[in-house]
């Protein structure tokens, strides 16, 4: 039993100090309330959903809305950055309203022509 206690808070620890490399937090792990309520998806991203014939947005788990320097921000991983809300874009009050608009903006900034991974396709496509 001892050494299942200790094999369990190894684990544990070393999640924390990936966590701590990465810089990145996994919040649903430790708080349910995070994970997406399906019943608060938006249109656009029910429409995604069923065109990419995905049951989940597990991708996306992780995506909340957040701020960077005062103003209202969703963090991209593939460029390292934050992406703003645009300032006249009226936020809702609930949480979970607020991270599905983030994921919603997310995946539309990732699919628009603005985003910097078009200049790095076109510029190493193969064909």
């Amino acid at each position: 039993m001892a050494k299942e206690v200790t094999a369990a808070n190894q684990t544990a620890k070393q999640q924390k100090r990936r966590e701590k490399e990465i810089g990145q937090h996994i919040g649903y792990r430790y708080d349910v309330n995070l994970v997406p309520d399906y019943g608060r998806l938006t249109p656009f991203l029910r429409t995604y959903m069923e065109t990419m014939g995905w049951k989940d947005l597990n991708w996306l788990e992780d995506v909340h809305l957040g701020y960077e320097e005062g103003r209202a921000a969703v963090f991209d991983r593939n460029v390292n950055g934050w992406v703003t809300v645009p300032e006249s874009m009226k936020l809702p009050d609930d949480q979970h309203d607020r991270d599905m608009l983030a994921r919603e903006l997310l995946i539309k900034f990732q699919m628009s022509q603005r985003h910097p991974m078009v200049d790095l396709r076109k510029a190493h496509k193969k064909f």
